[in-house]
């Protein structure tokens, strides 16, 4: 970013050879640790090389908070009235079975260092994405990756969550797929499989229901794959419905709006494997890339 200039209601940055206005630079995001919106900017931009891949292409669901962690929040699809003309935008009709069933939905896309901190900007701490891209036409594709979500029921943790991603992982390398851990910034992990994008959606999803149950069944004491609260505690569920049409989940890199500032990390199996696990910092997530690279390139 090139060095800003004042306007009116904020300042304009040169991003990438598009002005994006950015106001409010000293706003409190995170009171627990004082993290500024300055800070957030910072690292989103910094990220950006990594986190940028795992957007192109997939329409954006962003939680926005305007005042910060401790102010109101709401999720958002739609672009928001006064969206930059340069910022890429699809609409896409809502799948079946969800609330918006049957609208049109104009989602942005966030495909560039612009657009990124264009939605940093507007307090989207939070950057949520389907398993599937949305081609240069406009059309749907079939889902990318499969996405198994390990939630943990208390007093289970992440410790227990990595002991069932290796039993997912090992389950799946069966079927010839590749799985990468992400350590969700909120209370779990997520695991991700690349697809070759020639099965439909439902096929997907039903794959993954199948896995799940068939582990929960393999291991009762520490697995479930049904939502319901009075099965879960002490268990790690395994959440197949993220790979329906409808949902999302947080993209790998995505800062998360909890009281301290944590990110959706991509972890090493070597960590799994030791089961001392915790969610990282922003600090800690650019370290890591600076040393040692991107464990989802190319992914």
């Amino acid at each position: 970013m090139t060095p800003p200039t004042t306007g009116h209601g904020g300042q304009l940055v040169d991003v990438g050879g598009q002005r994006v206005r950015i106001t409010n630079l000293d706003r409190v995001m995170y009171p627990a640790t004082g993290t500024t919106k300055a800070e957030v900017l910072d690292y989103y931009t910094r990220v950006s090389g990594a986190l940028l891949p795992q957007l192109a292409d997939r329409p954006v669901t962003r939680i926005r908070f305007p005042e910060g962690v401790t102010g109101e929040k709401f999720f958002e699809k739609n672009i928001p009235a006064g969206t930059p003309a340069w910022v890429r935008r699809e609409t896409i009709r809502a799948a079946p079975g969800t609330d918006d069933e049957g609208k049109e939905l104009t989602f942005p896309f966030v495909d560039d260092l612009a657009t990124l901190v264009w939605a940093a900007n507007s307090g989207a701490l939070e950057l949520h994405t389907p398993q599937w891209r949305v081609g240069p036409r406009g059309g749907v594709r079939h889902p990318d990756r499969l996405v198994i979500d390990l939630d943990p029921g208390p007093p289970a943790g992440l410790r227990e969550c990595a002991r069932v991603a290796l039993l997912v992982a090992e389950r799946l390398r069966d079927d010839g797929l590749e799985t990468f851990p992400v350590t969700s910034g909120s209370k779990g992990l997520q695991l991700y499989a690349p697809l070759d994008g020639l099965r439909p959606v439902m096929a997907v999803r039903q794959y993954a229901r199948d896995l799940a149950h068939e582990l929960a069944a393999a291991h009762p004491e520490l697995v479930v794959a049904i939502m319901r609260k009075e099965l879960r505690g002490g268990k790690v569920l395994l959440d197949w419905s993220q790979n329906t049409s409808s949902k999302t989940t947080i993209t790998p890199y995505s800062l998360r709006g909890r009281e301290r500032p944590a990110v959706a990390a991509p972890r090493t199996w070597d960590e799994l494997e030791d089961g001392d696990l915790r969610q990282l910092t922003p600090d800690e997530v650019l370290e890591r890339l600076e040393r040692d690279g991107d464990p989802l390139a190319g992914h």
